[in-house]
């Protein structure tokens, strides 16, 4: 398939260009070229494919970005903080879902992967299925809330493939770091939620593939204990799912 990832600098994003090289040809959606510096020391450079920069923010250039692709892998996010007033994570979050997935069906892109979030044990001691959305409330939470309706709006209304991926805590058991490089272990516990972005990329890339999928909403986590609180085992028996990732040494 010809694939856009949209967010490909990114902590997730990174693992995903790995994870599709060789299989896919890809074109990796980034906001600028400095983008690339978070990351670069601990992934390297990236050339596997075309780049394209843009805002996720600006309908016309995520529209560019889709022009002859087959499908879309959507990480790119905002993770709010700082200003309780500012704009831009509405921007970035909301309106940028508007453009991924208006594009995406104007330019009949074939299976949309979204990264959404959402936590995996429910405070109120529910299990989290498809169909049970999280309770919190703080402006990242109702954004990607808002984000997953989207989805489930679009595939209503014009039929499109849809995949919502919902991690909790998402680092790189590889390297023994989480996305902001605070070390695993050390005497804390992992939370149920907890899943290697290298497994998670695996996640994207066989939603990608998959066929005969209109719409799912799918917890992914590599810890086993989470299947007793969301539906992480429907992950695997749709996608063909296995983790990879070794967490023992940081438990």
């Amino acid at each position: 398939m010809n694939v856009v990832v949209l967010g490909a600098a990114g902590w997730t994003g990174r693992a995903v260009l790995a994870n599709l090289a060789g299989k896919h040809a890809i074109r990796a959606f980034a906001r600028n070229a400095h983008s690339w510096d978070a990351y670069s020391d601990l992934d390297g450079p990236w050339d596997d494919g075309e780049i394209m920069y843009g805002d996720m923010t600006d309908y016309h250039a995520v529209d560019r970005a889709m022009e002859g692709m087959d499908g879309v892998i959507h990480v790119a996010a905002h993770l709010s903080g700082g200003d309780d007033n500012a704009d831009t994570p509405f921007l970035v979050n909301v309106k940028g879902m508007w453009n991924v997935l208006e594009t995406a069906r104007k330019h009949g892109i074939k299976r949309v992967v979204h990264v959404g979030s959402c936590q995996t044990v429910h405070p109120e001691g529910v299990f989290f299925s498809a169909e049970i959305r999280r309770p919190d409330a703080t402006r990242y939470a109702v954004c990607k809330r808002l984000q997953e309706e989207m989805c489930r709006q679009f595939h209503d209304a014009h039929g499109m493939s849809i995949v919502v991926l919902r991690p909790d805590g998402i680092v790189d058991a590889k390297l023994g770091i989480g996305y902001a490089r605070r070390p695993l272990g050390n005497g804390q516990s992992l939370r149920p939620g907890t899943v290697c972005r290298h497994d998670f990329a695996e996640a994207c890339r066989l939603a990608l593939e998959t066929p005969g999928i209109g719409l799912e909403i799918l917890h992914i986590t590599g810890m086993p204990e989470a299947s007793e609180f969301c539906n992480c085992d429907r992950a695997r028996e749709v996608l063909g799912l296995e983790f990879r990732a070794d967490f023992n040494p940081y438990r």
